[in-house]
């Protein structure tokens, strides 16, 4: 599984968006699991792709979910309370809590790859300081 930002989920959907060809092209690259999301980044997923396309974008993200092709992380109270410190830590940016439940995710799933459109995650950083790879 990669774990996956908001704007993939919205560009492999909305054939108008800018990245669609990129997003489809890398998943193709990519091992055959499920893409992993939070359900932040489900939700404003959910909340782009109806100012898209209407309900009937939206029901394309729920037929993902349903056929397998994309799988929901269960945050716990550790990774909200990490969600927050990102949040304080990257205000600058600002870090929105999509971006910070992807990072705190990332941490205990070792997911060191993220799939992302964001170039925020450039500049994101684990506990122990080292980069998030971005994919595409």
């Amino acid at each position: 599984m990669i774990l996956t930002d908001t704007g993939p989920l919205v560009a492999l959907i909305n054939r108008n968006d800018p990245n669609h060809l990129v997003c489809i092209e890398a998943t193709r690259a990519l091992s055959r699991g499920p893409l992993l999301t939070t359900w932040p980044c489900f939700t404003e997923a959910m909340y782009l792709l109806h100012k898209a396309g209407g309900y009937p974008a939206q029901a394309a993200l729920w037929l993902l979910l349903e056929a397998g092709r994309l799988a929901l992380h269960e945050t716990d109270e550790a990774e909200l309370a990490r969600m927050a410190a990102l949040m304080s830590k990257y205000h600058d940016l600002p870090m929105d809590l999509a971006d910070a439940s992807v990072m705190a995710a990332a941490e205990p799933l070792d997911a060191r790859r993220v799939f992302t459109l964001d170039q925020d995650f450039r500049v994101y950083r684990f506990a122990d300081g080292s980069a998030v790879e971005v994919i595409p």
